[in-house]
């Protein structure tokens, strides 16, 4: 199975972002170019840039994330036994309170 992630090897957001507006050193835009040659994820994410344009600003934002969104999130991310019964809890959650 293929992890489709950013790993430790991967370069920053920002330097993805950088290398998509032409603002790196020559050297650098080559070591870029081989990553992303290599990993599809990096790829998507700087194709992903050249479709819908960033700010550095926005990249580094800090975003508060709704708490039940955090859970939800958490108990998808973090099902590595096939325990669902956090997730049915935040569905079950869900059903009782109509937004």
């Amino acid at each position: 199975m293929i992890n489709f992630c950013k790993n430790v090897s991967c370069p920053a957001s920002q330097k993805l972002l950088s290398f998509q507006k032409g603002e790196v050193l020559v050297e650098e835009g080559k070591i870029i170019s081989r990553h992303l040659a290599a990993c599809e994820f990096c790829a998507a994410e700087v194709e992903f840039y050249a479709h819908y344009p960033q700010s550095e600003e926005e990249l580094v934002a800090k975003v508060e994330i709704p708490v039940p969104l955090f859970e939800l999130a958490s108990a998808l991310l973090g099902n590595k036994h096939k325990d669902f019964s956090l997730l049915n809890q935040l569905h079950c959650q869900n059903d009782v309170v109509k937004i």
